[in-house]
This record gives structure tokens, sequence and C-alpha cells, in this order.
């Protein structure tokens, strides 16, 4: 017997149907996902389930006495409740007996004051008389599970942790059902994974709405998908149902491409005019409005993001250097020592938990913030592009269209000059949406709104702070393309493990103490050598120690004739080089330079870069020299 049942729900905003006449079951033990392109109605389908919402039509119904307990999506709350107190309020009933108790036990130990004393023990014969001290207990533990801090004020929490605090609340009653929506969002990765543990042996029903296609891969038992209106269940895993969904898409189109025929050959039928009407049956002409209706029914599935983004022009070879950096704050070290070197074309993950310091690391390295010592050197022609990901870019007065474009009419994309209506097409705003102001949109909206208006400035220094929240997967699958052939340098902060593992070639990750370890690869690649460098060698484990066999020595390699010329010319080539580089960046730096002609300004710029790219290949080829040499 199920623990949650739709039968036939419907729910329409204006002429368009969210939910079309859709049936559900959900039983105990399963994990289910809800996907869907974002706006085709999962956040509606989790508040009816909640109770929130009252459908059209249709019933909803849920298996008496069972606990439902949800989190939303956005957090709308702001209170100036305790962290333990808004926790607490998640048991119904008791609640606000539990909060009263712990309070009243911090001011006992505060004041000692007698009368404080007596209330305390009313208070403790109060929760003896409920069997409510498993429950107080049950708070501790989802508190210090998710590491939240019970006697923080709940106002001022980022909303990384007012997030984290909701869904210790949701979690706190223990619930039958449990309802979440996008829960990995602005949760870091020890959080996200702790909640996976959770779920993994989570006895009840959940039904959850994720982005984060390593969460859903571990945790879903099965898949639904809200597409155009119906719901469809696809039993298996996530990647069983992406095979299944591209097969049943092909053969979709396939079907209307012969429908849309058919009806073009009745249709040139139909028009063949007075002689076609004279042969023509009646029953043929009820066919044709028959495949009218069926063709104006039909709802076309949206088409998909088309992203581009200008690379702009090509940056200096080495575009950021870090020296012995140092960082802290009231006494906290939150960069020890750091030393780093970012090159051109280099996609490079900050990988660490919520507050540790990976938005600082930024600042530092584009200059917005000095550090207390070391040195930072940008290197050359960079034009940054920043997505924030609190999103503070955005005007949220203005209108969708006035936010890309600045009240004109028209973008210049990759040098193209295009209509502000045919580009946010591109990042799926339909032309009623653009006249809207920002607040009235949701967050995934959001987040495509800052692409558009980001990607609409030539850049070759890219800096994303969490852009994957609120995307849907198959938007957020394109970025991922569209990073990976970008030809600029990206930094890029993110808690999606599999965004990371498909984006970057390179790690920063904050280990504690300030300490931010160097590794090649994204978020497994890291796991992988982390684990092999805590493994511990015999002589470590107390075996025997292994000694290693010498290496053969190797007999050195006389270059030839001709090479041994190249390299002993080659210093002398790249000071030359080096020399001309420095003095015609002087003179790209001198106030003036600019009040040229474009002409010489062009000589200039185009003699600079032919210098740079001489330099990458005399090093190139003296560092294969070099080691040819001691081969």
């Amino acid at each position: 017997m199920p623990l949650l049942r739709l039968h036939k729900v419907s729910l329409a905003y204006g002429h368009r149907a969210l939910l079309d006449a859709v049936d559900l079951e959900v039983h105990r033990g399963e994990r289910v996902c809800l996907v869907g392109r974002n706006g085709e109605g999962k956040s509606s389908l989790m508040r009816i389930l909640s109770g929130e919402v009252v459908p059209d039509e249709g019933e909803c119904w849920i298996r008496p006495s069972m606990r439902v307990a949800y989190l939303a999506q956005e957090i709308g709350m702001d209170s100036n409740d305790t962290v333990f107190d808004v926790v607490a309020a998640g048991l119904p009933g008791l609640g606000k007996l539990i909060s009263d108790y712990h309070h009243t036990a911090s001011e006992l130990e505060q004041s000692g004051d007698p009368v404080t004393l007596q209330r305390l023990s009313d208070l403790q014969q109060a929760l003896e008389a409920a069997d409510g001290w498993q429950l107080e207990q049950r708070v501790e533990s989802v508190l210090s599970r998710l590491q939240l801090d019970s006697d923080a004020i709940f106002h001022s929490l980022s909303g990384g942790w007012r997030r984290r605090v909701m869904l210790a609340r949701a979690l706190v009653c223990a619930p039958d059902v449990l309802l979440l929506d996008e829960p990995t969002n602005h949760l870091d990765i020890e959080a996200i994974t702790w909640l996976e543990d959770f779920m993994v042996d989570y006895g009840g029903a959940l039904l959850f709405v994720s982005h984060d296609r390593a969460f859903v891969r571990r945790l879903a038992t099965r898949i639904i998908e809200l597409d155009r209106g119906q719901l469809m269940s696809w039993p298996g895993s996530y990647d069983d149902y992406v095979r299944r969904k591209a097969e049943q898409l092909d053969v979709e189109a396939r079907h209307n491409a012969l429908f849309d025929k058919k009806l073009s050959q009745e249709e040139a039928w139909i028009r063949q005019g007075i002689k076609a009407r004279r042969t023509r049956n009646e029953g043929r002409v009820r066919a044709l409005q028959a495949l009218r209706e069926e063709h104006r029914r039909r709802r076309k599935r949206s088409g998909n993001a088309r992203l581009a983004l200008d690379g702009g022009e090509q940056s200096g070879k080495i575009v950021l250097e870090a020296e012995d950096v140092s960082l802290s704050f009231a006494g906290n070290t939150v960069i020890n020592h750091f030393s780093t070197t970012i090159l051109r074309g280099d996609r490079v993950g900050i990988i660490g938990p919520n507050g540790i310091g990976k938005s600082t690391l930024i600042k530092v390295l584009l200059g917005e913030l000095q550090a207390d010592s070391g040195h930072v050197r940008r290197g050359t022609r960079q034009q940054v592009a920043y997505f924030d990901q609190q999103r503070e870019q955005l005007d949220t007065d203005k209108t969708v269209m006035d936010n890309v474009a600045d009240g004109s009419q028209h973008v210049q994309v990759n040098g193209r000059d295009r209509h502000v209506a045919s580009y946010l097409r591109d990042f799926l705003f339909p032309p009623e949406r653009l006249q809207s102001p920002v607040s009235t949109l949701s967050g995934g909206e959001r987040n495509r709104l800052l692409l558009a208006r980001l990607f609409a400035r030539p850049a070759n220094l890219l800096v994303m702070d969490e852009p994957t929240n609120d995307l849907d997967v198959e938007t957020l699958e394109l970025l991922e393309e569209l990073l990976m052939d970008y030809p600029g340098t990206l930094l890029l902060v993110s808690h999606d493990r599999a965004f990371l593992d498909n984006v970057v070639t390179a790690s920063l990750v904050f280990e504690g103490q300030g300490h931010i370890g160097e590794y090649v690869g994204g978020y497994s690649d890291w796991l992988r050598q982390k684990t092999t460098a805590a493994q511990p060698t015999a002589k470590d484990s107390g075996g025997p120690a292994v000694k290693a066999a010498p290496a053969a020595a190797a007999k050195p390699v006389k270059l030839s004739y001709k090479d041994q010329r190249e390299l002993d010319a080659l210093p002398a080539k790249i000071e030359q080089l080096e020399t001309e580089q420095a003095q015609l960046q002087a003179a790209i730096g001198d106030p003036g330079f600019y009040q040229q002609s474009h002409e010489q300004v062009n000589v200039i710029l185009e003699r600079l870069q032919t210098v740079e790219e001489a330099l990458e290949v005399c090093y190139g080829r003296w560092e294969v020299l070099e080691s040819g040499m001691n081969d």
C-alpha cells in the first residue's frame, strides 16, 4: 500500500497546464527523484504533496497518521529565533517545550538563580510526562550532524547555512514521507555526503528534486519525469533513465515527423479545389479535422538553451601567479603560505567547505583584496567576467531585458550585433518575459539571466562561484560542454562533484588551517590522490621496511651537433625576446599609448603577441632539448 498517491491531479496557471491529470504512487523505502526542466512545475507538484497548494482537479491522498516533512527550494523564512528554536519547531506539539528547556538550562548556567532553577525543574517534569527526552536528544543529534551552532540567530546566517538549518528542521521529526526540493543547493560537499549517507539508511519514503547528478546516482531507486504536464515513471538508476529517455525522444521525433507528413498531404488534398471536392468523401474530411485537432493539442518540448561564450582576446601565458601568500581575519588564518601559477587555458576548481575562504581566495587572486604577506602577479590583457553565487550583479527592480542590454535594444555577442530579444531566446526567455522584473524570476531563471549577462561580454578569464545552483540538468550539461571548449582561463567554485570532474583540469583544495593543496584533475582525482597519500608505508605500519632497488644509472644521451648548437643559442634568443617583451609592455602601459592612431596601436599589440608566441616556442624547445640531454 502506498504512503502517498496522486490521482488525476491537474494544476494550471493561466492557460498553461503544469499538471494534466497526472497519477503518482510512492511506497515506503522508495527514493524517488523528480526531474524535469526549469519551469515545468516540479516545485508546484511538491507543494501539492506537502499540502501548501490545492490542485484544480484530482485527489492527493496520504495514508492516515503519516508524518510528512517538506524542504522548499527557496528559504522564505527570516526569523529572530535561535537555530535550536527553528529546528525544534519541526517537532509538532513538543518543539516549544524543548526550546524552553534548552534556553532555561543555558540561562541557569549563567545566573544560578533559584527561580530559574525551579522553572527548569517544572520543564523537566513536563518533558518526562510527555516522553520528550528522546526528542530533545534527536534535536541535539541533528544539530551536531549538520554542524549547526544551536545558539546562532537564524536571520544572521548566510543562505547556505539557513538551508542547512531548514534541512535539520525537516529531518528532526523523523518523517514517514520526506519531500526535498533541491536539497543540495548551497550545501558544501561534506554536508552533501552526510545527507547521502543519511538518506541511504532512511526507512521512509523519499521524494526529491535535484540537479546534482552524483547525488541522484547515489540515492535514486526510481526516476519520475515531469514533461509537458505529464508524469512518467522510469524504474532503475539515473543512467538507465538518461539512456531510455534519449531513445524515447528519438521515437517521438520520428512519430511526429510521420504525423506531420500525413497532415501536410491531407491539407494539400483538401486545397485542390472544385475537382477534389467532387471526389472527396466526408470520412476523409472528418479524419483531416481529427488530425488538425491532434496537432493543435500536441505540446511541443521547449527548445534547448543555446549557450555561446566570447573568449575575448588572448591573454598572456601566465594569468595569475601567487607567491607565499598569507591572509588572516580576526586571528583566523584563511590562507597560509600559498603559492601557485595559473596559465592561460587552465580550468581550476576551488574546493572546500562553506565559509572556509574560497571567495576570499578569488578576491586575493584578482586583486580585490590585499594579502597580509606574499605577492600576487596578474598577467597581461586580462578581460575578467565574474559569476557570483548571490547574483548581486542582477538589479531585481529592472526588467530581464534591461539587466542584459542596459536600456539598449541590441547587444554585441562574439563581435556580432544581435537584438536582445533574439539573444535572450537562446537562454529560454520567451518574449513575454522580457519586460518582467527580475524579482519575479525563479532561481533557475535568475541563473540563466546572469549567464546571459555574463556571456554577452568578451572574457578571457572567467570566474564562476557556484554557477550550477537551480539549473536543470540539460542546461547544466550544455554549460559543461561550453566550459570544456572555452579557450580562456576558468576559476570555478563548486560543490557539484560531477560538474567538477567533467570541467576542471586542476583543483585547489582547502585542507584546514589555511593550507591549500594543489592537485591534478577534478574532485574524484583529488579523492584518489588524497587516499593514496594517506596510505601508510610498510615502515609506518610497523611492518618490515622495503628498500627500493637502486635504479640503474641512466647513460647520458649526447645531443646531435645541430641540437647542441640550437640549445647553446636559446638563452641569448630568449633574453632578447624578453627584453623586447618588457619594452612593448612598458609602451602599452604609457597613459598616452591609446591616443596614437588606431594603426600604430594595432602594430604594437600584434608585435607583442608575436613576441610572446615566439617566447613560448623557445621555452618549449629548451625544455625538450634539456630533457633529451638528461635522459
